[in-house]
Order: C-alpha cells, then structure tokens, then sequence
C-alpha cells in the first residue's frame, strides 16, 4: 500500500495546483470537515471539491500555530479554504495566506447563521450589507490569483427572496466574483437556533434554478437537503455544480460514486473495508503525532451504516477509541466485526 502524503504544514512549495472542477462537492462544516475528515473523504472520491470549516480571520491572523488552522494533507486536494470575517484588509490577508499555503480556492461565509458570528458580522447577516460583501470580494481577488468565491442563503429574515437576492449577486458580482453556492433556504436570524435553521425554513430550489436562468454568465452551485446522487443529477440540469452537506458525512459512501457518475473515472475505493484500510498509514501517522484514535475515526462512524456488523463496527470505536493509548489494533478490531470476504488489506 502507498504511504499516504505528507501533511502541509508551512508555505507553499510550488506544487502545481490540479485543475479546479466544481461540479460536485462536499460542504463547509464545522467540526466535521476537519482535515481527518477530509483526508478520508480522498479514499472515497479523488475528483470532489473539499472545503475546510469555516476559519475567522481572526485565527489566521491572530492564532497560533498557524497549522492549526491551514494545515492540512496533501491527498485533500481539491482543496478550498472557508474564510469568516467581514473586514475587507484581514480577508485580503488571509487570502494571500491561503494561496500561499496552496490552497485551490477561498470562500466567503455568507450563510453561517449562527448568532455567535453574527455578533462579528460573519456569516449569513452579511447578506443584509451586499456592498460589505462587494467590498471585500474586491480586496480579496486584489490580493490573490486563485479563485474567490460566495456561499450565501437566499435571503435572511424578511427579506425578498427575489428582488433581495437579485440585488445581492448584482452587487457582488460587479465586484468581479463569478461564482455563488447558494444554500436553498433563507436563514432566520432572530428567533430560530443555527439547528433549527438547518430545516424549518422550506428549501427552494426552484429559486436557485431562476438565479442560473437570470444569470446565466455566473458559476451557480445549489446547496441544502441534497440527499442521493439522483437528486444531484437532476439538479445539474438546471445549475453549475452540487454541494452536499450532512449527507456527504453521515453516509459518506455515498462519495464512493461520485468520480464515475460526475467525471468519468473510477473511485479510489471498490469496497467500505477498502476505503477504511487505505486510512490505516494515515491514522498511524496522526497517533505518533499525538492524536488520539478518535480524532480520525469518529468521522468514519457511518461508512458501514446499513450494512451487517455496522452497529457493531460504530459501537467498539464508540466505545474504545476515544481511550488513553488506544491504537491501530482498536480500529482493526472495529472492522473484524464487520463480515468481509477479503481481509487482506489488514496485513499490508
């Protein structure tokens, strides 16, 4: 088996950056799309765009060490940064950092609903200040060469889902960026919780689709309650790209799928033992870094969901891996309980 690649840990060292192709990819989530998710989204699918969770400026600029926040491994590319922050200079900044580090592409938070952010002008409340928005996309792409892009919501409170979002992509961009994915649901940011947010307002997708109509010279990806690659598919007919969120981390063999349904090729992974044994050098690297065990394999929690042994399988790593000195052998343990016609990848 190939040893997994290095981790990314300071600046750019010239490595040519793959071809960016958004035309499905795995959402911002925070604490879930964490680098140990991420390099386990790369046994599934090699071709879908990730992002990070969102990051502050504030941690970039301010926290130590840096690599907490930006590093990253290599395996992950495609790879986009979420930036959170309103400040036209410290995005401008954080950008060029991001390009610097190798980063395919940076993001602007325009749909975080949580009222933490808001109180810092992050997130979807930027929706109400497009000229803010306008205003830093401007600074940003100053600043870098890679692509800079908006995830935004369809509006926020009581906002007109169409003249409000019309003139917010207008706006933003005359600013120069060409490139929006937009969660189909407004946010409602007095009275409803960041959970509540992610399903009482309804989906609209139909609104998503008027936006490509309207605007049919910008890069419009749909995001929000998108469950099976059938429904991506149906979307494509009608906008640029797909996003999935929730589902992509709660039953992420679905990523094994995506690279021949979307581009052609064959995925990494034929099997759910195959993906997970393709993570074994990279969990044994993470352990001698001081991670603990269940820093990688909590992400892994629903790989066998539906199938024998699968509660099993999420019950021993539930059980045993968060544990002072728990190793390998506790996740190889985890997949001997489900039943598998080849074991082989265990003794490579």
């Amino acid at each position: 088996m190939n040893k997994m690649a290095t981790a990314k840990t300071g600046m750019n060292t010239g490595t040519a950056r793959p071809a960016l192709d958004r035309t499905f990819s795995v959402a911002p989530m925070m604490d879930w799309t964490t680098r140990d998710y991420r390099v386990f989204a790369r046994t599934l699918t090699r071709h879908a765009l990730l992002y990070t969770e969102m990051v502050t400026t504030g941690a970039i600029l301010h926290g130590s060490p840096r690599t907490r926040f930006l590093g990253y491994d290599d395996t992950e590319h495609p790879l986009a940064l979420q930036l959170g922050g309103s400040d036209p200079g410290e995005l401008a900044e954080c950008a060029a950092i991001a390009e610097a580090w190798g980063y395919n592409e940076v993001n602007l938070n325009v749909g975080c609903p949580s009222d933490r952010v808001q109180n810092n002008l992050i997130g979807a409340c930027l929706m109400g200040y497009p000229a803010k928005v306008a205003d830093a996309v401007r600074a940003m792409q100053e600043a870098v060469s890679i692509p800079v892009t908006v995830k935004c919501r369809i509006g926020i409170d009581d906002q007109d889902e169409d003249a409000d979002l019309e003139r917010f992509i207008a706006q933003v961009a005359d600013a120069g960026c060409d490139t929006f994915i937009v969660h189909a649901r407004k946010a409602w940011l007095q009275g409803l919780s960041p959970k509540e947010n992610r399903d009482i307002p309804p989906l609209n997708y139909p609104r998503v689709h008027r936006l490509k109509m309207s605007r049919p010279e910008l890069h419009i990806g749909i995001n929000g309650g998108l469950k099976t690659l059938d429904d991506c598919r149906d979307h494509l007919q009608h906008v640029d790209s797909v996003m999935i969120g929730r589902e992509a981390y709660q039953n992420p063999w679905l990523l094994a799928s995506v690279d021949e349904a979307f581009y052609g090729q064959s995925g990494p992974a034929q099997s759910r033992h195959q993906a997970a044994c393709a993570l074994r050098p990279y969990i044994t690297r993470r352990l001698e870094e001081g991670a603990r065990l269940n820093h990688v394999t909590r992400h892994l929690l629903g790989l066998f969901q539906g199938c024998p042994g699968g509660r099993r399988f999420r019950r021993h790593l539930s059980e045993h891996a968060h544990r002072e000195g728990a190793g390998l052998q506790v996740f190889d343990d985890a997949l001997g309980l489900v039943p598998e016609p080849e074991r082989a990848c265990l003794e490579a």
